[in-house]
This record gives structure tokens, C-alpha cells and sequence, in this order.
């Protein structure tokens, strides 16, 4: 079985040698490694071609100008010889033992066609730690049956990318969240590798996660991903939220508590991820991690009411000319 991760990378000089440096200490190395260039301004291109003349990794490198995430994986994985496509992206610290885990079922008796890593936040500052524990679940939170895949840790044959036609590549955020979905209506369940993980950085300051979190919403507009999710956001924050806020005023200020309760559950989750990084922290940053959480969830809210009109407009506008649109 030949084994090919494949990776899309644009303007990471500043931390491509975090994907290199882990690749070279996996403990079951890479067949080859395909990495395509988008068009990087920066070191990026000139640091992958230095590595892949220095040799000590299989590494072949494409550029593809102006290629979106989608069509840079597709290119990757068409230029690739692998029966088994490990994916994964640019910025990221792979555990050694990930690209194993990752393909160990593809040589058990009964191979899947698709097998589903994890990714876990590797946070250096209190926001990042805030934010990690605000939005993204944990080890245990994650139900194998139902879990969609990140293409930062997924493998899959390559008969099932050709059987989905590949990543969609008018989609240029939540490409695989389309990808994964195409693949489960054909191949479901996934076989779960929980060992199999990546390390990331979350986002460092609120601008960049808002504008993250705007360009998922839009990519979701544009997919039409999640209505029911981003419709109870809607009524959460447009409608329910200013009616008992107006009854506190004109009726009774015992309808705080209703806020009160809805501002518990919606951050219930987010602090009881924080709860074991507090203890690593001094106790001043404790009690900004612990500010910080309703800020982002607020902020994280905000942007994706933003951003997922915006792509659903985009999506109208050019339904009837793509039928690709119709995904689903």
C-alpha cells in the first residue's frame, strides 16, 4: 500500500517547517509527499523547494497561482501515485505517531475507503487558550458515528475522491465539510483514529478569528450548510434575546433570569472545556481566560450572522448557471 499526504499551502513561511519538521519524524514515513504552492509571496515556495532538494523527505512541489484550498488538494492528489491519501494543511504539528494511526486500518481485513483523524489546539496565550476552549470540542465530545472529518487529518483511497469527484472547487471555505458530507452519503460509517493527531494554533487575536469565523459562515451561505443552525442563531440574538430584554424593562425584571439561563447554556460548554487550563495559569490570567470566553462566543456569533447571508446571496445569484451548486 502506497501512502501519499498531501497538503495546500499559501504565505506559511512563517510556519511551514512545523508541517516539515513533523512529517520527518513520523514513525511510519510518507511514500511521498505532495504539497501545492497557491501562489505564495512570501518564503513558503522557497523553503518546500530547498527541503525537497536537501532529500530527506519524498516531498514534490507544485505551484498552482491563484488555485483556492479545494482545487490546490485536488491538484495535490491528482499528482500523487498513492492508493491511500492521507490529507493535511500548512501551520500544523503532526504527532508522530499520525500518519500510522491514520493508515492502519487501510490494512486491517476489512478496509474502509475513508478514516477520520483528529485535531487537537495547541494554544500558547490566554486568548488562544479562551478560544480554544470556546469553540472547538474536545477528544471526548467527538461521537465517531456522526464526526465530519477536517482535511488537517483524514485519509481516504483514492478510488473514494474519485468516486465524489474530489474537492468541490467553487467552494472556497468549508470545502471539506461538502467533501466529507459526499463521502459519508457513499461510504458511511468512517472508521475513527482517534491517535491520529494534529496540532494547531488557534487564532491569536479577535480580529483574525472574526474574520474566520465570517468567511466559515459565508462558505456555509454559499454551501447551504447548516439553515437550521444559523436560523436559531438568528432568532436567538434578533428576536429572543431584545423580547425578554423588553419585558425585563416593561414588565418585570425577573425576566433576567431567562437571559441569565440562556447566557449559562450558551456558555456552559466553553468553560467546562477552560476548566483544566486554569490550573496551569496564574490567577490573573484565569480571570481574563474566563472574560475572554463570552467575548469570542459573542464575536464568533456576530461573524457568522455576517458572513452566511452574504454567501447565500452569492449562492442565489449563481444557482440556475452551476448546477454544481446542487450539491446535496
Amino acid at each position: 500500500m502506497k501512502v501519499s499526504v498531501i497538503a495546500t499551502v499559501l504565505n506559511e513561511g512563517a510556519t511551514i517547517h512545523r508541517l516539515l519538521d513533523s512529517l520527518a519524524e513520523q514513525t511510519r514515513p510518507p511514500d511521498e509527499i505532495v504539497i501545492v504552492d497557491g501562489g505564495s509571496r512570501d518564503s513558503t515556495l522557497s523553503i518546500l523547494q530547498s527541503t525537497a532538494q536537501e532529500g530527506r523527505l519524498p516531498l514534490r512541489v507544485l505551484v498552482e497561482a491563484g488555485a483556492n484550498i479545494s482545487r490546490g488538494r485536488n491538484v495535490a492528489i491528482a499528482a500523487s501515485s498513492g492508493d491511500v491519501i492521507a490529507s493535511t494543511d500548512a501551520g500544523v504539528r503532526l504527532s508522530p505517531g499520525w500518519l500510522e494511526a491514520l493508515v492502519a486500518p487501510f490494512d486491517s481485513e476489512d478496509p474502509p475507503q475513508v478514516v477520520s483523524g483528529v485535531f487537537l489546539p495547541e494554544a500558547h496565550t490566554v486568548f488562544e487558550i479562551a478560544m480554544a476552549a470556546t469553540v472547538l470540542p474536545t477528544l471526548r465530545e467527538i461521537k465517531p458515528d456522526r464526526f465530519l472529518p477536517s482535511s488537517r487529518s483524514v485519509a481516504f483511497t483514492r478510488q473514494a475522491w474519485e468516486t465524489v469527484g474530489g474537492y468541490p472547487e467553487w467552494l472556497d471555505y468549508c470545502e471539506d465539510l461538502v467533501f466529507d458530507l459526499r463521502l459519508r452519503k457513499h461510504f458511511h460509517p468512517f472508521r475513527f483514529a482517534p491517535t491520529a493527531v494534529v496540532f494547531f494554533r488557534p487564532r491569536s487575536n479577535l480580529r483574525s478569528f472574526f474574520r474566520q469565523y465570517y468567511l466559515y459562515a459565508r462558505g456555509d451561505g454559499k454551501a447551504d450548510l447548516w439553515r437550521k443552525r444559523h436560523l436559531a442563531r438568528y432568532l436567538t440574538y434578533l428576536v429572543a434575546l431584545p423580547l425578554l430584554t423588553l419585558l425585563c424593562w416593561l414588565v418585570s425584571p425577573w425576566w433576567w433570569l431567562g437571559i441569565g439561563a440562556g447566557a449559562a447554556f450558551h456558555l456552559y460548554m466553553p468553560y467546562r472545556r477552560l476548566l483544566p487550563w486554569l490550573s496551569s495559569l496564574p490567577w490573573g490570567e484565569r480571570l481574563l481566560a474566563l472574560l475572554w470566553v463570552p467575548v469570542i462566543r459573542v464575536t464568533g456569533d456576530v461573524a457568522k450572522m455576517l458572513g452566511y447571508p452574504v454567501g447565500l446571496i452569492w449562492r442565489l445569484r449563481r444557482l440556475r448557471q452551476h448546477p454544481e451548486l446542487r450539491w446535496h
